[in-house]
């Protein structure tokens, strides 16, 4: 294996430029899905590597369970510094199982939370809290429901709510939490992924935004009710639950690009263009990232399997 099994370890820095050029420039609906998908690719890729260092490195400790064949020479011999690498490891690897079992913990604590509290009322679509904290988001789960309070109905007009509610429903439609989950869990597991984190955050909700601005009919109306939203809003109880507007986040940007033309509907860019190579640099990363992981796990699975006493 060599120094090739740290190599996911380091590769989702060549997710930041990839990003940054698709959250810009690709469709919001190819973005979400290319950035997802190589954000969960590139973050097992990297928890895989710190098992096979945990396993390599710590073979030979003294007092481990493991096989006394799995501190053979030949086997510590796969990885550089095994020693070192597999005692740093260890918390490594605890601490990525930690913070991504916390995350989803408090995903699914806040969903429960928020359909318990709506089990009281009627069983529409969408649930009116009375409540004059202006906020709105999509909670999905058996039944999905659109959740938003007077305060923020208040603030807007008849076709600003339009827009809210053609924007919650894409989110719905379009299972946009799960997305934002996925980035989640993937930028606990490796904090070079946090730039994708950021940037399918923006793109699922500029997806939301031209779906609604289709139902809609009027991209103005949407970037009028986005605008006056992120001004009174305090957003979302959670991150992996999508929101109309919050006004920490990239409003001005989502607002210059309603108030310009549409995007083109082209799911993938032409090859020989800068977007179009950033696409395919970052498919090629994963790649070889999971190439990478692939050849050290089967690689040490045969090298240990060999070294296992019979």
């Amino acid at each position: 294996m060599g120094v090739f099994v740290f190599l996911p370890l380091v590769l989702p820095l060549t997710a930041w430029p990839v990003a940054r050029l698709a959250e810009h420039h690709l469709h919001p609906r190819a973005a979400t899905w290319l950035l997802s998908a190589v954000a969960a690719v590139l973050a097992l890729c990297s928890t895989l590597c710190l098992g096979l260092l945990m396993v390599v490195g710590t073979a030979q400790l003294p007092g481990n369970p493991l096989p006394d064949g799995w501190s053979d020479p030949e086997v510590r011999a796969a990885v550089p510094y095994d020693e070192i690498a597999g005692r740093i490891a260890i918390p490594a690897l605890v601490a990525v199982l930690l913070a991504c079992m916390g995350t989803a913990w408090r995903h699914l604590r806040v969903r429960r939370r928020a359909e318990r509290a709506l089990a009281g009322m009627p069983g529409s679509p969408v649930a009116v809290l009375p409540d004059s904290a202006p906020y709105a988001y999509a909670l999905p789960g058996r039944r999905d429901r659109i959740v938003v309070t007077t305060g923020m109905l208040a603030g807007l007009n008849a076709g600003e709510r339009r827009a809210l509610f053609a924007h919650e429903r894409a989110h719905l439609a379009g299972r946009h939490h799960r997305f934002l989950l996925v980035v989640q869990l993937a930028a606990r597991a490796n904090p070079f992924l946090r730039p994708l984190r950021t940037a399918v955050a923006y793109s699922t909700e500029r997806w939301a935004d031209e779906e609604a601005a289709q139902a809609v009919g009027s991209r103005r109306t949407v970037a009028r009710a986005v605008g006056k939203s992120a001004l009174i809003s305090r957003g979302s109880p959670v991150p992996t639950l999508a929101h109309f507007a919050d006004a920490a986040g990239p409003v001005p940007r989502r607002v210059a690009a309603l108030l310009g033309p549409a995007p083109s509907p082209r799911i993938w860019p032409p090859a020989f263009t800068a977007v179009g190579l950033a696409a395919w640099g970052a498919t090629a990363g994963t790649t070889v990232s999971a190439l990478s992981s692939a050849n050290a796990a089967v690689t040490l699975f045969f090298i240990l399997h060999a070294a296992t006493p019979m």
